[in-house]
């Protein structure tokens, strides 16, 4: 897990949107899809769209399409690697 990722599940304890994502890790959007991709291949992190209760199965292919207006929420393995670190 990389400084960015562990800093993204950091602020992911409860269902949280991209905006405020942006907003508390002060990370770049780019770096952030892209540390949420990487979070979410691993199944460490949960993505909701488009309401932060509806779950949304991740797919590579249409996540760049809706990564920025989606919610998202740390997995119990995110919690356990994020806590174990």
């Amino acid at each position: 897990m990389t400084d960015s990722e562990f800093d993204i599940l950091d602020e992911l304890y409860f269902v949280t949107s991209f905006r405020d994502l942006l907003q508390k890790t002060g990370l770049p959007a780019p770096a952030l899809e892209k540390g949420l991709r990487n979070l979410l291949e691993q199944e460490y992190v949960k993505s909701f769209y488009p309401a932060p209760d509806t779950e949304q199965a991740y797919e590579t292919t249409s996540f760049g399409a809706i990564c920025r207006d989606s919610f998202y929420l740390a997995t119990k393995a995110g919690l356990l690697a994020h806590n174990t670190r």
